[in-house]
């Protein structure tokens, strides 16, 4: 079965897939967008709606709600169904074992169409999530990837850019490993313009705790917007749509997506995790293996530790065992370990 070119299907018609589906139908560049979701009557709501709005559209564009079977042909198959984060500081790492069995049944469901293109998951735990996908479709590893830390690096730079008084499309900065509160910043990879962040710091009287505190108010972004809102999802499906765009137009764009780490990338292996890769119609066409200091690799190297050692070491809770049918090494304590290494200050 050929590929239809720029025809995307988005499984979940939530918050955050409508908020990419309303994002792609003003900006164009798709030929066709199927809407998939366990609630149909809703994904019909949706397509009327969003097809109201097409004459006003900058192209064509074909909008239906659908079902797996028209995964079959897709460029593109987005995922953002999954039970969403909830208020009271619930983690995104604390989701992994419920989206996992949710995961499971949708990559299947998409897999049973014939589909041989490239997925995107944004289900949270994202990094686990696309683990998950990744093992359950069978599919070459470069397409199979997460929205990662796309979204974490917006909010840094559009911090940044209002910290320096700057654009942010001036302000080169990127947050590497997990999407949620153990990721970091390397700080020396950092630029406004051509100009290094830390000497920029130095050179202006400004307090490197305030670096600091910048990230911190990225780790905290989206407990506060759930706080105040209850979800979060227009940022995400802009990301979304950025990832999207890099691959129909084959941009070789860099991007922090959450991608299979092997063969010691990183130091790592048999993971997926936040790192800049180039994407393009192939999906991950490369990584950009950055060099870190001693305390960010510690950051790389604690997150894959625990990572291993609760798919390998400790048992399953007999919920998350019989998730899979076959098995299939889901690392369903990573939540726990990742709270101890923030605790720890790693």
């Amino acid at each position: 079965m050929s590929i239809k070119k720029g025809k995307i299907v988005l499984v979940g018609t939530g918050f955050v897939g409508m908020s990419m589906a309303y994002s792609m139908l003003n900006r164009g560049g798709i030929n066709e967008l199927v809407l998939v979701d366990i609630d149909k009557d809703k994904t019909i709501g949706e397509e009327m709606d969003l097809s109201h709005g097409l004459p006003f559209a900058p192209q064509k564009m074909t909008i239906k709600a659908g079902d797996y079977a028209d995964c079959k042909d897709a460029e593109i198959v987005v995922i953002t169904a999954g039970v969403a984060q909830k208020q009271g500081g619930q983690t995104r790492l604390e989701l992994a074992e419920v989206n996992a069995k949710i995961m499971k049944q949708i990559t299947q469901s998409i897999m049973a169409s014939g589909f041989d293109g490239i997925i995107i998951v944004a289900s949270n735990p994202v990094d686990l999530m696309t683990y998950v996908v990744a093992k359950v479709s069978g599919l070459p590893k470069n397409r199979v990837f997460g929205s990662g830390t796309v979204l974490d690096t917006a909010r840094l730079r559009y911090l940044l850019a209002d910290y320096f008084k700057v654009s942010s499309k001036n302000v080169h900065a990127y947050i590497l490993g997990e999407h949620g509160d153990s990721s970091f910043v390397p700080w020396k990879h950092t630029y406004v313009g051509c100009k290094k962040i830390v000497d920029i710091m130095k050179d202006n009287g400004h307090p490197m705790e305030d670096l600091q505190k910048i990230h911190e108010g990225v780790v905290n972004a989206a407990y506060e917007i759930i706080e105040k809102k209850k979800a979060t999802y227009y940022g995400i499906g802009m990301a979304l749509n950025r990832l999207t765009r890099a691959i129909l137009d084959d941009e070789n764009a860099v991007l922090t997506v959450s991608t299979y780490l092997e063969n010691g990338k990183y130091g790592q292996d048999d993971i997926y995790i936040g790192v800049p890769a180039i994407i393009n119609k192939s999906g991950v066409r490369e990584l950009l293996e950055l060099d870190l200091d001693d305390k960010e690799q510690q950051k790389e190297t604690a997150q894959e530790t625990f990572y291993r050692h609760s798919r390998y070491g400790d048992p399953l809770p007999p919920k998350a065992a019989n998730i899979f049918a076959e098995p299939v090494e889901l690392p369903v304590h990573i939540g726990q370990c990742q709270k101890q290494i923030v605790h720890a200050g790693v």
